[in-house]
This record gives C-alpha cells, structure tokens and sequence, in this order.
C-alpha cells in the first residue's frame, strides 16, 4: 500500500486539524488542451496563465502556508513547456508533487520530469478509449510504460466510468495488474456546462449494469487487484449515493490558471485571488466556504471523498485507501 511517510502523516493532521488549513495546492496549471472530449468543459476556453515567476510566488506562500503538497493538472499540464521548472521549485520548497496529465505528451516529456513523485494518467477505458477520448489507446500506453520505469512511486491510471466503458472495465483492470500499475475509478459528474446530448450518449443511463460492472471492481479489489479506492467510496459510487460531510474545500487550496482561488473544482466561482494572498483569501471566507460544503448536493470526485472521509477518521477508508 503506498502511503506518505509517518512524517507526512503527522504534518497533514497538524495542518488540516489543528491549525485549519488546506494540506494540497491544486493547482490548474494551465488553461490549453490537446484533446477536446465533448464530456469536459475545462477545454473551451482558453484564458490567461500565469508567468512562471507568478507561479513560484504561489509555491512560497503556499509552503509558507503549511501546505506540503503540490498538485499540477488540467487542462493539460504537459503543454506548459516550464512545467519542470514549476516542479524543481516545488521540490526544492520541501513540497510533494504529483500531476494529473491525459498522456498524450508523456511519452516526449516524461525524462524532464524527475522531480515528479506522483504521476497520475487519465485511462478511461480499452476497446472505448478511441470513443470517448478522440485518439487511440495505443497513443498513450508507449508514455504510461516509459514513466513506469521512470518514477519511482507507483504510477496511478484514474478511470472515468461513464455509460460508454462499462464492458472494458474489467480488462482495464487486469491490464493495470499485468502492468504493475494502481487503477482508481469515479463515476462521471455530468456538469451543468455540457450540452444534454453528450450526457445522453457518455452518461450513465443503464442503472443495473453500472451497479454489476461497479460490484466487480469490489470483487476485484478483494482478489487482490491493484485498485486504491476504499470499499466505503466504491459502494457509495455502485448506488451513486453522496451521504457524507465534504471536505474538500478545507483540505485542498484549489487554484486556477490565472489565480483565482475556488472553492472547488465544481463550484468554479473565484473566492478570492492569489494576489490578496492565500492566508487572507483563507480566512475572510471561512463562512462562504462552510455555507457551501452544507449546501452542495455533493459529487463523488474520489480525491474529494475519499480524503473528506480520511478527514473524518472512517477506519475502513484509511485502512484500504492508497492516498497518493
């Protein structure tokens, strides 16, 4: 099971319950795509980045913060040609870094990224991947394979689970076996931005077939099989059922491309910006922020539950979850 160190551990606990602030800057690193999928949003509008010099700015005053993990993703991180530059400052904070990325550039880029300790690759599905995403399957897996013997913790391939990839579940998840990788899974959050004919083509309609492919993947967390979600998330996700206290916006500083600091990553609307600094943005909306975690009709993004459950010490979820 890979885990943070004792270490890591005991400074979550301290920053997140003692001192009340977030432990990881999520931050949206970059506003382009190199992949258009009907099913995200993220991608059709491109605005303003911020200047590296900006971004190092952000990762002082996040350590200086408590923050110790640095979280790089969307729209498509491995198009920001200093992203290793961003990273090396990252690591040289003391942080953790980890990077959510589709993969298409993984292959070319994956050398530059040594100070990269956590890699995460967007892998919906086998026979369904060319369909929901727009390009073969084959363009990513040369990337995935060169990384696997690059960075040294285990590689992690997140699954959407959506109504187009139910029948490639199973072997998306044997794959990740024979590759010596970790498989996590969500179901897709269909956002409000998305037109109702994608939703009726990607979403999750045929209710019983969803509830017996996510049934197996419980199976096969029991069998042994490399998955990280806990058995709590994993039934929640079978009955789509968000019966929790959420977290998320306690845990995770969550940053877009130009500085906007949001709530989260669907309640998009600025809190606050970098430039009135992160402690200010913190504490002047401590309100805003609990008024819209008890009013959310809540989602079942896994990093957002299984680390509010982890938060609220669930002995089942710290147990089986692989926080990485």
């Amino acid at each position: 099971m890979t885990k943070y160190s004792p270490l890591i551990a005991a400074k979550a606990i301290w920053q997140m319950q003692i001192r009340k602030r977030p432990f990881v800057l999520s931050h949206a690193i970059n506003s382009r795509c190199n992949m258009k999928c009907s099913f995200c949003e993220y991608w059709k509008t491109e605005g303003e980045e911020m200047k590296r010099e900006d971004i190092f700015k952000l990762l002082e005053d996040a350590r200086a913060f408590g923050i110790l993990v640095y979280n790089a993703w969307t729209v498509e991180p491995l198009l920001r040609e200093d992203l290793p530059e961003i990273l090396a400052h990252a690591k040289q904070l003391g942080m953790v870094t980890s990077l959510i990325t589709n993969g298409l550039l993984l292959e070319k880029r994956v050398d530059e990224l040594k100070n990269l300790d956590y890699l995460s690759v967007s892998v919906d599905g086998t026979s369904s991947y060319k369909e929901i995403r727009g390009v073969s399957l084959d363009r990513i897996m040369p990337g995935i394979i060169k990384a696997k013997s690059i960075i040294k913790n285990p590689l992690l391939m997140n699954c959407v689970i959506s109504g187009k990839n139910l029948d490639d579940i199973e072997e998306l998840i044997t794959m990740a076996k024979d590759m010596d990788v970790k498989i996590s899974f969500e179901p897709m959050y269909e956002f409000g931005g998305i037109d109702e004919g994608t939703w009726n083509d990607m979403g999750i309609r045929d209710t019983d077939k969803y509830r017996r492919t996510v049934d197996r993947i419980i199976e096969m967390k029991k069998e042994g099989y490399p998955i990280i979600n806990s058995y709590t998330y994993l039934k929640m996700v079978r009955d789509l059922r968000t019966e929790f206290v959420c977290h998320a916006n306690e845990i995770i500083l969550d940053v877009t491309a130009d500085g906007s600091i949001e709530n989260c990553r669907v309640h998009r609307s600025p809190i606050g910006h970098i430039s009135e600094g992160i402690g200010n943005v913190w504490e002047s909306t401590k309100k805003l922020r609990k008024d819209t975690a008890r009013n959310c009709q809540k989602c079942l993004f896994f990093g957002y539950v299984e680390n509010s459950l982890m938060y609220n010490f669930n002995l089942e979820v710290a147990q089986h979850y692989e926080w990485m």
